[in-house]
């Protein structure tokens, strides 16, 4: 068992999401979004590097010692799965550990809406959960594999940096890779995928162009694709996906985009009053008026369609945060910081959900 291990068990028993091991620091738990310090000794650079060389892969150790930061993801069994990154910072060696849970979280336990599920009985196209790092995106992504995986007889391949959680196969044929230790790039895997006879693709970041293209390319023809990106918004998820490209191919994307296009689901994690925290979804559905405002460049317009799609299952982000505040799952002022829109959110809140039972006043005001 490695030193390490005991603050990690820890982080399960407290509940935690990451945990912090820096140099200089004492050992920080991050438990419903906030960063707590533990009743430690400051961690000293010779016991950061003790801790974290032991846990390194040999790949992982030359990695680092070439770059300053690696991504390798640990395991304890009978605790979970940890994804990890080692970096370097003024004061040393440092580690972040976030906590993959041993057992998956089904799309009941999560409460994800109709139109989620509806995503998961696509036989093509592109679907993308999105939100800022944290919120979640890799949680809904495995319940909605899982789910797939339960309910029908196909093809799953993920591509992730790294494989987080552990799909066993169940009615599907479950194939999952990780960049440096199975293939060398989301790219080369992505290529590569189309040659191993998959339904459904996973791609855990499109974070270049050619991975972006290939992934679109692979939604057109014939295969259900589920991506992600750090995007707070569905409007705004389009966007950055059609700025990756030169202005030269940005009318070509923006056509292939309006056929493959599915869904966007774009989530924010908010704490609750009571404990713990809550996924708050701004849902788009593509129909045919939002795929012709997609090739047509108005994208803007594209709010107006979610605002009518109510039938259909979109929600708008905004109006989601304020209907946590109102059913009082969360408070005004939590929701304010996830709201995308800050002035459109202060008008919808009621005044008798400020934290003093008055006004809402907005924190940049106290």
């Amino acid at each position: 068992m490695a030193e390490i291990d005991g603050f990690l068990t820890l982080m399960v028993e407290k509940k935690a999401s990451d945990l912090h091991f820096c140099t200089g620091c004492k050992p920080i738990l991050r438990i419903d979004g906030d960063v707590i310090p533990l009743q430690e000794e400051l961690v000293t650079a010779q016991r950061a590097r003790t801790l974290l060389y032991e846990i390194m892969p040999k790949r992982n150790e030359d990695e680092f010692n070439r770059t300053h930061d690696t991504d390798f993801a640990y395991d304890i069994q009978d605790y979970g799965r940890y994804r990890v990154n080692i970096f370097m910072d003024r004061r040393g060696m440092c580690g972040v550990f976030r906590l993959i849970p041993s057992e998956l979280l089904t799309m009941e336990d999560l409460g994800l809406p109709t139109p989620v599920k509806k995503f998961c009985n696509l036989r093509k196209g592109l679907v993308l959960v999105t939100g800022p790092t944290g919120s979640g995106k890799s949680t809904t992504l495995a319940a909605m594999i899982d789910h797939i995986n339960e309910k029908r007889s196909e093809h799953i391949i993920t591509i992730e940096d790294p494989v987080e959680f552990v799909h066993e196969s169940k009615r599907c044929l479950v194939n999952q890779r990780e960049i440096h230790t199975h293939t060398a790039s989301f790219s080369t895997a992505l290529r590569a995928a189309l040659r191993e006879d998959p339904d459904i693709v996973l791609v855990g970041e499109m974070r270049d162009l050619e991975t972006t293209h290939i992934a679109i390319e692979t939604a057109e023809t014939g295969h259900l694709v589920f991506g992600t990106l750090h995007t707070t918004t569905a409007i705004s998820t389009i966007d950055r996906l059609i700025d990756q490209f030169p202005s030269s191919q940005q009318q070509q994307i923006r056509t292939m985009l309006a056929s493959s296009l599915k869904g966007v689901v774009a989530q924010n994690l908010i704490k609750k009053r009571e404990g713990g925290r809550i996924a708050a979804l701004e849902i788009l559905v593509v129909n045919q008026a939002v795929s012709a405002l997609i090739r047509e460049s108005k994208l803007q317009q594209i709010m107006s369609v979610m605002q009518t799609g109510k039938k259909e299952g979109m929600t708008i982000l905004n109006q989601e945060l304020v209907r946590l505040v109102e059913t009082k799952v969360v408070t005004a002022e939590d929701a304010y910081w996830a709201a995308p829109d800050k002035e459109d959110f202060i008008k919808r809140v009621p005044d008798c959900l400020g934290s003093s039972g008055g006004r809402f006043v907005p924190p940049e005001e106290y």
